[in-house]
């Protein structure tokens, strides 16, 4: 296609020369690019398991559980609780009250790696079809707080989700799983059903 339209064209020396430079400047990327992905599974080797069992949770892909678990680690100890854990990330709106007068409730500008990765996981739950989990809760912080807001809270619950597997060993499974897939005007007709049929 490029070849096609610059075909017929007298190229100077010095266009020749620069795309030259510019090819070779595209090899040498690809190369390091090759290299970085091949020091990246070297790196992770010892943590495959970890990273399967973050990608338990919708919308967690590897290569996001990979940027989860290089900014969080393995060891939940270090943060006494998800509150600490989603402060430090940055996903914890700040409560500045002051005389009764509620003033920013911005979240902080912490975690400018793993907070960006979270958002796009946030985003990518939302649409998830199979796992509707995510999207119940979106949809109802969004209509309360906005969409910005709703994303925010996703990616926090996402992160808390992280923290509590990764100190419990527990699988992805959250408390209020069955409340939020079936609703509530069904799990009344379901147990009106049963109690037809005693």
């Amino acid at each position: 296609m490029i070849l096609d339209s610059i075909n017929g064209t007298d190229l100077t020396p010095v266009q020749k020369s620069r795309i030259e430079l510019v090819n070779d400047h595209i090899t040498q990327l690809s190369s390091n690019i090759q290299r970085l992905d091949k020091l990246i599974d070297l790196m992770i080797e010892p943590y495959e398991d970890y990273i399967s069992f973050l990608c338990q949770i919708p919308g967690v892909s590897i290569n996001s559980a990979i940027t989860i678990l290089s900014e969080i680690g393995v060891d939940m100890n270090q943060f006494t609780s998800t509150r600490r854990l989603t402060s430090w990330a940055g996903l914890t709106s700040s409560s500045n009250q002051s005389a009764g007068k509620k003033k920013s409730v911005r979240i902080s500008r912490a975690g400018v790696y793993l907070k960006p990765c979270l958002v796009e996981v946030a985003h990518a739950v939302v649409k998830d079809k199979n796992h509707p989990y995510y999207a119940n809760k979106f949809n109802k912080i969004s209509k309360r707080r906005g969409k910005k807001c709703a994303f925010i809270a996703i990616a926090r619950k996402i992160l808390a989700a992280a923290y509590h597997m990764l100190l419990t060993g527990e699988i992805w499974n959250p408390a209020d799983l069955a409340e939020v897939e079936t609703p509530v005007e069904q799990r009344i007709k379901y147990v009106n059903q049963i109690l037809n049929n005693y």
